[in-house]
């Protein structure tokens, strides 16, 4: 598989060659504007390009109006961008002679590389080291390039501009796949965004999405991007885009797919790219402030949203409606999607009943159809939820009014002249032509024809708005637990314990005994009741085999429970080596959770916490974010689980220690990733946590080698 040439140290930066070149050449340049090696000219000159364009093809003089040179080397001046616009097996001799050149950043079109198997495969190491050789960075391969607004740079073939160029705005796509990618950008213009940058990065050999997204976050004419994600390269860069993201109070939105198997392995013979686990770039984006769009609709009204309106400050919404049918809706939306309905102050209510005996002035405040009799009771409503109704968010439903030839003007000013000056989101629900939307739009008025999609867009804004202001949860000081090195071989029970111990996570005190007799003497000694449990690194799971007994209460008990448990255990697991009998006390009543870390394929370690027995297996209620993490971000995840509440004390039972949980999913978070290269998964199952602290009754450990 190639990886990418890039190291992850180069920033944005560096791409500025590919975003705003000064000179651009086009190898298998056609004087067709309809050929792939043709639509680039044609787009530049559309474009109003200000660089220097030289085509390069031997046969051809002149093409498209420009002087056609032979070779690249032919050119008299300096060449920035390269368009490669020819055969697979031409590429890498192309490559070198752009080396020679002093091109530093070539678009790569040509398909038939590392997409298609081993003999690609090895092309594409090829083209990559001859590329490393003059440090020259490239766009692909199997890409169909970028568009610039900002200066007219079009080194691409897509049919998405065939129709003209998106309008003026500040929005930004990347997308791996070119034909999807197409599919957005023609998308984007009849969802009226405005689209300042949109490039399609194909196989990602060298330059990545990560890397296209960093350049966009740091660039002045963006303000939201939307990606179409197929694999991940650079997590690191990736990583670092999105802090810079939300620093900066720039929206991203991602649409990541390739997570069914189906959907993975088409990923691979795609691009060639490794996609991870869902639950691991889930966590990234959770981590990190990105919102996650499982649909491309969701994405562009995302974009929509964030490139139009006014930022939100809130979570609280008002809903003006006309039909009482409509509000019920989207209250109900908005319940599921976190935002709250604040009900009108008392006195505000009492005058708006007043005003319209027919109305329900509560929230949502549905004026009914008597606003066709009674226009002003659009604007004193509006007016009175905006000064009066401490809204954050706002939604309108009216129907086809909105683009009436008798009402559509009137509503227009009244809603344009009842959020000016506030701040606050408007998102309008109706029908009307396009030229009426687009006057909305320009006052910045969200237009829906779906309910559901307008709260969903303006729950959108509310949660950047949470991360946008929420203290940095990765702020603060890692626990030190020194360096542990885990054995990469199968341990038991007792020994993962043991290094649990090591990082400063609570275990219980026990001893490992040889037989039933030493088992009770051990237990004599520790006091009872007691915990006696199968010891062996082959039995991963000792219930199942019949390997745990609890609340043990005398010495006859635990003699009669080691006697039975060896014996079913060796009847159950023929083949496992045992070590011993592990004795331990009974822990008192407490909540259990489980703990536990996975090392993904291309985020690397993984941290998760949940509440545990039921909860884990029925309910799956855990909590994930990428490692390490602190104590701070490990309290916001356990604080985040459905079941939190049962953690902070329910039905006269005390809260359990918080904080002592979160120092241990700390510790294990340090210690996966101190281990990362050499083990799979570590878990504590459970972690009881008790009023005052936690302790570890259970771990696992397992190797790389071990999952296999």
């Amino acid at each position: 598989m190639v990886l990418s040439t890039n190291t992850g140290v180069a920033n944005s930066n560096a791409l500025a060659a590919l975003f705003e070149p000064k000179s651009v050449a086009i190898v298998g340049a056609s004087a067709n504007p309809a050929r792939i090696g043709g639509r680039p000219i044609s787009y530049y000159l559309k474009a109003g390009f200000k660089g220097d364009i030289y085509p390069v093809n031997p046969k051809r003089d002149e093409i498209q109006g420009l002087k056609c040179y032979p070779e690249i080397a032919a050119i008299p001046g300096s060449v920035d961008l390269a368009i490669l616009a020819i055969a697979a097996t031409a590429v890498a001799g192309a490559v070198k002679a752009c080396g020679e050149k002093g091109v530093k950043v070539i678009v790569l079109f040509s398909a038939g590389f590392a997409e298609v198997g081993e003999a690609g495969d090895a092309m594409q190491n090829e083209v990559d080291k001859i590329a490393q050789q003059y440090g020259i960075r490239i766009l692909g391969p199997n890409c169909l390039g970028l568009y610039n607004g900002d200066n007219g740079n079009c080194p691409t073939f897509t049919s998405g501009l065939e129709g003209g160029f998106p309008r003026a705005g500040r929005v930004g796509l990347i997308t791996q796949s070119g034909a999807y990618g197409t599919h957005l950008l023609t998308m984007s213009k009849s969802r009226r965004l405005g689209v300042t940058k949109w490039i399609s990065t194909g196989n990602e050999s060298d330059v990545t999405v990560a890397e296209c997204l960093e350049y966009m976050i740091d660039s002045d004419s963006v303000d939201v991007v939307g990606c179409y994600m197929e694999g991940i390269k650079n997590p690191e860069i990736l990583i670092r885009a999105l802090k810079k993201a939300r620093a900066a109070g720039k929206a991203v939105t991602i649409m990541k797919v390739g997570v069914s198997e189906v959907g993975s392995e088409a990923v691979q013979s795609h691009t060639a790219s490794l996609t991870g686990s869902d639950a691991s770039f889930q966590a990234l984006i959770d981590q990190y402030g990105a919102l996650r769009a499982y649909t491309t609709e969701q994405m562009f009204d995302i974009l929509y949203a964030f490139s139009l309106s006014p930022r939100a400050t809130g979570s609280k919404l008002g809903v003006l409606t006309v039909s009482g049918g409509a509000g019920v809706l989207m209250a109900d939306v908005a319940e599921e999607l976190a935002l709250t309905l604040p009900a009108m102050p008392a006195e505000t209510q009492a005058r708006l009943s007043a005003r319209n005996p027919l109305g329900a002035p509560r929230n949502p405040v549905d004026i009914t159809a008597n606003a066709l009799n009674d226009f002003p009771l659009v604007a004193e409503s509006l007016d009175a939820m905006c000064d009066e109704g401490g809204y954050d968010l706002l939604v309108a439903f009216f129907t086809s009014l909105i683009g009436s030839p008798v009402h559509g003007e009137k509503l227009l000013k009244v809603f344009s002249e009842g959020v000016k000056g506030q701040g606050k989101p408007f998102a309008l629900i109706g029908q009307a032509p396009v030229e009426m939307l687009e006057k909305y739009e320009a006052e910045g008025i969200m237009v829906f024809e779906d309910p559901s999609r307008a709260v969903a867009a303006l729950s959108a804004l509310a949660k950047f708005n949470t991360s946008f202001n929420a203290a940095d949860e990765d702020e603060g000081s890692l626990p030190e637990i020194g360096q542990i090195d885990l054995p990469t071989c199968k341990i038991a029970e007792a020994e993962a314990k043991a290094l649990m111990a090591k990082t400063g996570i609570p275990v219980p005190a026990e001893d490992v005994v040889a037989g039933p007799e030493q088992a009770a003497e051990a237990a004599e000694r520790m006091g009872f009741p007691i915990v006696l449990k199968i010891v062996s690194a082959d039995i991963p799971h000792k219930s199942e085999a019949g390997g745990v007994a609890l609340n043990l209460a005398d010495a006859d008990a635990v003699k009669a429970a080691a006697s039975l448990m060896l014996a079913t255990v060796k009847e159950r697991e023929p083949t496992a080596k045992i070590d011993g009998l592990l004795v331990a006390p009974m822990i008192g009543d407490g909540v259990d959770l489980i703990v536990g870390t996975q090392r993904d394929p291309v985020m690397g370690p993984v941290v998760m916490v949940g509440l545990g027995g039921i909860y884990t297996e029925i309910l799956k209620d855990v909590a994930v974010s990428l490692a390490p993490i602190t104590p701070k971000r490990a309290l916001g995840l356990i604080e985040s689980l459905r079941g939190a509440a049962l953690l902070k004390g329910v039905r006269g039972q005390e809260p359990v220690d918080l904080n002592a949980i979160a120092d241990v999913v700390s510790r294990l978070s340090v210690l996966a990733t101190q281990n990362v290269k050499g083990i799979e998964s570590i878990e504590i199952n459970p972690l009881r946590a008790m009023p005052n602290g936690v302790i570890a009754l259970d771990a696992l450990i397992i190797a790389g080698e071990q999952s296999e």
